[in-house]
């Protein structure tokens, strides 16, 4: 090949020749070049050194160093420590191995392995465990059948840890007598309820996030406390301690919005109708019921708070659903029966029903 590309012939007649693609006479004919071997060639080069000058990377897996490189776990661990940086590490390097990487290099791989540290802890859930709950990001419109109106109504949606199995509804808001009606509607569902609850840190069930000792809304411990359930928030911003459920919205929103969306619903009711029909599917019963505890007969009240403004013109009596929206207006003593106390410019009456 090479004595023929030396007195002029092309490599499409090489190739002819000797009866090999044209590609192949010119990719080694390029390897020749690289290593600067021509025609003639040197008496004393044999056949298995001129392979290995030609060839000298075949055999090498893809990916493999051909330098020694240094323990990067090691490495990782040792950065955290105070007053150590890479060049440091690199520095050390190289007192070791002198004919390793250089510093940019070394910067390089070793940013490359951190990120591939993603170190992920496999759940193990038992049966009737824990439940994992929350709200879709997306919503489901209703439509007035009277004005025309159209108003989106948010989804709740809850996860059995075990099992995987879903339930999902529709309510107005995410607001606290939605949220604990939704608990009580679920757990009548399930015929049962779990060890524990893992809910998302919305306010209408946590006050105060924490990674050590999360503040939950009375109302909800009270919920919690009358079907002897425990409850246990996620972490703020770490989604994988609450899988199941982002699993389960995924599922959700799959069934209901992309299943349901050429259908109109003109109430609450209509909605939650197909929604159970949709995200309804075959489970394995006995996933449940060995760990989970039977529902309590009697179901928690709404918490519903009456409030009477003074200073309203008809002095009429609302009812708000939140008792934290007393708490953060001081109205801690007002919970009691008959009592009242002013806040700014106005007076709250409060009594539970």
């Amino acid at each position: 090949m090479l004595r023929l590309a030396g007195s002029g012939t092309s490599s499409r007649e090489i190739a002819a020749v000797l009866g090999i693609a044209r590609s192949t006479v010119q990719d080694n004919l390029q390897r020749a070049a690289a290593i600067g071997l021509s025609w003639p060639l040197p008496g004393e080069l044999t056949d298995d050194a001129l392979e290995n000058k030609l060839f000298a990377r075949n055999g090498i897996k893809q990916g493999t160093r051909r330098r020694v490189e240094p323990n990067w776990a090691d490495l990782a661990v040792e950065l955290k420590k105070p007053g150590v940086t890479l060049l440091i590490l690199w520095e050390e390097y190289r007192g070791s191995y002198p004919e390793g990487y250089g510093y940019s290099r070394f910067c390089e791989l070793f940013r490359s392995f951190k990120q591939r540290l993603s170190p992920t802890m496999r759940q193990e859930h038992a049966a009737g465990d824990k439940v994992f709950v929350d709200y879709s990001g997306k919503k489901i419109p209703i439509v007035d059948r009277k004005t025309g109106e159209i108003r989106e109504a948010e989804i709740f949606v809850a996860v059995l840890g075990a099992s995987s199995f879903t339930y999902a509804e529709a309510t107005w808001t995410q607001t606290l007598p939605d949220w604990i009606g939704s608990h009580v509607r679920m757990f009548r569902f399930f015929d049962g309820v779990p060890r524990l609850i893992v809910p998302d840190n919305l306010k209408s069930g946590v006050n105060h996030a924490s990674f050590y000792d999360p503040e939950i809304n009375r109302s909800y411990g009270m919920m919690a406390s009358h079907y002897g359930v425990g409850v246990l928030p996620a972490r703020p911003k770490k989604p994988r301690d609450k899988s199941k459920v982002e699993n389960g919205v995924r599922f959700a929103q799959t069934c209901i919005l992309g299943r349901l969306r050429k259908q109109t619903f003109f109430s609450l009711a209509e909605a939650n109708a197909a929604i159970r029909q949709a995200v309804s599917r075959p489970i394995i019963t006995s996933s449940l019921k060995p760990s989970s505890i039977p529902c309590r007969t009697a179901s928690f009240p709404s918490p519903a708070f009456r409030v009477k403004t003074t200073n309203s013109p008809n002095g009429v009596w609302s009812v708000i659903g939140t008792s934290a929206f007393c708490w953060r207006q001081g109205m801690r003593q007002a919970l009691a029966a008959g009592s009242s106390r002013s806040c700014r410019h106005w007076r709250y009456h409060c009594t539970h029903p």
